[in-house]
């Protein structure tokens, strides 16, 4: 019962992640090329209107116009951005306690990097993002992140150092999902801490018939920019659990970096793109990053364990019902694991015949799975495996 539980607070957790991180996304990408396509008013629109835009959208045109710092009056209704961050990162954190909080035994802890207890792990992983908030909010405050470029080479590295150290304790989708919440966790309190908060007051200054102060505006567009720059490493975070070939690979905090660099040049690309200027070169920057990354991985890369001979499959289903069928079963006997995952049984020799590729995949070539290697197979088990499979995956005697 508290399986089922878990796997539907789960769907419904993710299924509103993924709702409300497409709602934020869609408008910090839609104001970012709405600032870059304002252009001057060829009429006098009244004092301080920094730009001004005529766009058609669903048979009606609108009219839009920035203001520098504020309207001399303000309107009576504000339309504010902020619930798509606000529940984009909370559904992300309970979605983050979910599995690998609650599940950290599962799913977070690798006992072969470090013998962790639950709570050391869950106040590890907490006290990560925290960190990360600090680190960012610090660099932004300092003589740093008056150069966006400069700020953008010293926080890339800051993560990079993250992903590098959280690979060496946690489980590797772990230590990836850790660094993705450290960055959703930075965006969100940009907005909340930053954005939203400079916005109130630039109203309040407004209604007291006070003199403005642009630094409120400056400091929210800092950060504004910054969002628009993380949202595509972010979103590759959040379905590298697909792809063990990456999260497994044995430099993968190296794939962070990488795929880190190809988001921003992709971003980068289109808001420069945007701006009247195209420069495919910026592309090219991070499509040489993607390959050199994973040529160092590829190379770094052990060969797969092999054995002389293939082994009986009486042998190969001993290791199965060993090491997999606790979860991929028709009726999954381990803890947090209600249903199969990706509906995968091999309890069956139809199913690991089937699925037998797969297999290869996780268990021999990336070594993947089990998870955390909680059941603790061995070299020769992985190798009798791949030898198996490599023969045409056979059942019967």
């Amino acid at each position: 019962m508290i399986a089922d539980i878990e796997a539907w607070a789960n769907l419904a957790i993710r299924w509103l992640h993924l709702v409300a991180g497409i709602a934020w996304i869609g408008s910090s990408f839609y104001f970012m090329w709405l600032d870059s396509h304002l252009k001057p008013p060829k009429v006098p629109r009244g004092e301080g209107v920094a730009g001004e835009l005529w766009s058609v959208h669903s048979g009606g045109f609108y009219h839009q116009m920035k203001f520098m710092v504020a309207p001399a009056d303000m309107p009576e209704e504000l339309h504010w951005f902020k619930w798509e961050a606000y529940t984009t990162w909370i559904s992300g954190f309970l979605l983050l306690s979910l599995i690998f909080y609650v599940g950290a035994d599962l799913n977070l802890i690798d006992k072969t990097k470090a013998d962790l207890a639950t709570w050391q792990a869950i106040l590890l992983g907490l006290g990560s993002l925290a960190a990360g908030w600090l680190v960012y909010d610090g660099l932004c405050r300092s003589r740093v992140g008056q150069n966006l470029r400069l700020f953008g080479a010293v926080w890339f590295l800051v993560l990079t150092a993250a992903a590098y150290g959280l690979t060496r304790v946690f489980s590797d989708l772990g230590a990836f999902m850790h660094v993705g919440a450290i960055i959703g966790t930075v965006m969100a309190a940009n907005v909340f801490l930053i954005i939203i908060p400079n916005q109130r007051k630039v109203v309040a200054q407004v209604l007291a018939g006070q003199a403005l102060d642009p630094s409120l505006g400056k400091q929210a567009k800092q950060r504004s920019v910054h969002n628009n720059y993380m949202t595509l490493p972010v979103l590759f975070i959040m379905i590298s659990n697909h792809y063990p070939m990456i999260f497994a690979a044995p430099l993968n905090w190296l794939w962070l970096a990488g795929l880190g660099i190809a988001g921003w040049t992709i971003r980068h690309f289109f808001n420069l793109k945007n701006a009247g200027r195209v420069e495919p070169q910026v592309l090219l920057y991070g499509a040489l990053a993607f390959v050199t990354v994973a040529v160092l991985n590829e190379s770094a890369r052990p060969k797969p364990p092999t054995v002389a001979e293939v082994p009986a499959y009486a042998t190969v289903r001993a290791i199965v019902d060993k090491h997999c069928i606790t979860c991929h079963a028709a009726h999954p006997t381990h803890r947090g694991v209600p249903v199969a995952p990706n509906g995968t049984m091999f309890d069956t020799d139809a199913g690991l015949q089937q699925h037998a590729e797969k297999i290869y995949t996780r268990a021999v070539a990336t070594q993947s799975m089990p998870l955390g290697n909680e059941t603790q197979m061995t070299e020769t088990e992985r190798a009798q495996l791949g030898a198996w499979i490599k023969a045409g995956a056979k059942v019967g005697s």
